[in-house]
């Protein structure tokens, strides 16, 4: 996967199409990402005292990997690899700079 934690993205697709965010964490394995203020639900959580008050609690939700772009410069490009040294490193395919 070529989005990284921290990376600066937009969504490029769904409900929150054009919101530019970073991303909170990155999951691998399933091809998702945690968006900062992407995907919002609700979840009503009942009190846990006798007449005490429940709450309605707002948390993102994961979206797929491939409804993201990363940002550099202010505009959304694509993410290659390039080999340096002995290493792999992200790069930018709009500008060719190292993310």
């Amino acid at each position: 996967m070529k989005i990284k934690t921290g990376d600066n993205i937009i969504v490029i697709a769904g409900k929150d199409k054009g919101l530019t965010a970073k991303v909170l964490r990155a999951i691998p394995k399933e091809d998702m990402v945690l968006v900062e203020g992407a995907n919002m639900h609700k979840r009503h959580r009942r009190s846990t005292k006798q007449g005490g008050k429940g709450q309605i609690l707002d948390f993102s939700k994961p979206i797929h990997a491939s409804n993201v772009m990363v940002v550099e410069g202010g505009k959304r490009t694509r993410v290659g690899k390039k080999l340096v040294g002995e290493r792999y490193v992200r790069i930018s395919r709009k500008s060719g700079k190292s993310l």
